[in-house]
């Protein structure tokens, strides 16, 4: 069994270069960390291009059947290629899905306007794959969906919700054409609740500072906004998406 034991082998490099952005789109790759999160990829039969075990661990009994190709690696290396504080010992390098298609001619979907903090992103997309929704737009500005961080935070919901970098003005005149209501989030627009459970839908979130453009809020056929009743000043994107989403799919 060969193990890896320097940090400073080509392929631990490799695998470094992914955690960056740039790093995954040159090579069309990118890292998954831990036991739960690979198992996820798993079922959702994402291509898995390698698997990087520490050289203390053994392989999970049910994982022997898929013809994973393994490598071996020191403690040492696993830690210079994770990004969590305490490695698990297990590491997925994995094939970016290919581009989807969202059909927004008809369904539930969520449109994201900037939101750059990759752990609101990852709540964002767990909360939205909890409410059946069916796919998730991510506009200019937002964070990349296959960053280490925004991964973990989606605890594997990435893996089974359709996720699209898209115009967000393209994506609302879309929507608009096919008679699929638009619903910004502002604090210039409706209760919430005057809304009534929608079949089909696109709920629009925005920049966890500025909110969402308003440029895009014009376009909306209605914006909506969740009532402070105490003294925090705003409430969390993630937290007034599950809300929103929730509420509208009734």
């Amino acid at each position: 069994m060969e193990t890896i034991e320097s940090v400073q082998n080509p392929r631990v490099k490799a695998w470094k270069k992914l955690h960056t952005k740039k790093g995954r789109e040159q090579t069309g790759c990118f890292l998954i960390e831990g036991i739960h999160l690979i198992e996820e990829a798993m079922k959702a039969k994402l291509p898995i291009e390698e698997l990087v075990i520490e050289d203390t661990k053994e392989l999970p009994r049910e994982w022997t059947a898929s013809n994973l190709r393994i490598v071996y690696a020191t403690g040492k290396v696993m830690r210079e290629i994770c990004e969590t504080e305490t490695p698990q010992g297990f590491v997925a390098v994995c094939r970016l899905p290919e581009t989807q298609n969202i059909p927004l001619e008809r369904g539930r979907f969520l449109l994201v306007d900037g939101v750059q903090d990759p752990g609101n992103i990852g709540a964002i997309i767990r909360t939205a794959d909890a409410a059946g929704i069916s796919g998730v737009v991510l506009g200019e500005g937002t964070a990349d969906p296959f960053n280490g961080k925004v991964i973990r935070a989606t605890q594997g919901s990435l893996f089974h919700i359709p996720v699209l970098k898209m115009d967000l003005e393209e994506a609302i005149q879309f929507c608009k054409d096919n008679h699929v209501p638009v619903f910004g989030t502002s604090l210039h627009g409706s209760t919430y609740t005057a809304i009534a459970p929608q079949e089909s839908f696109a709920l629009l979130v925005g920049n966890e500072g500025s909110g969402v453009q308003p440029a895009f809020l014009e376009k909306c056929d209605q914006n909506l906004y969740i009532p402070i009743y105490g003294q925090a000043e705003s409430l969390n994107v993630s937290i007034a998406t599950g809300i929103l989403l929730y509420h509208l799919r009734g």
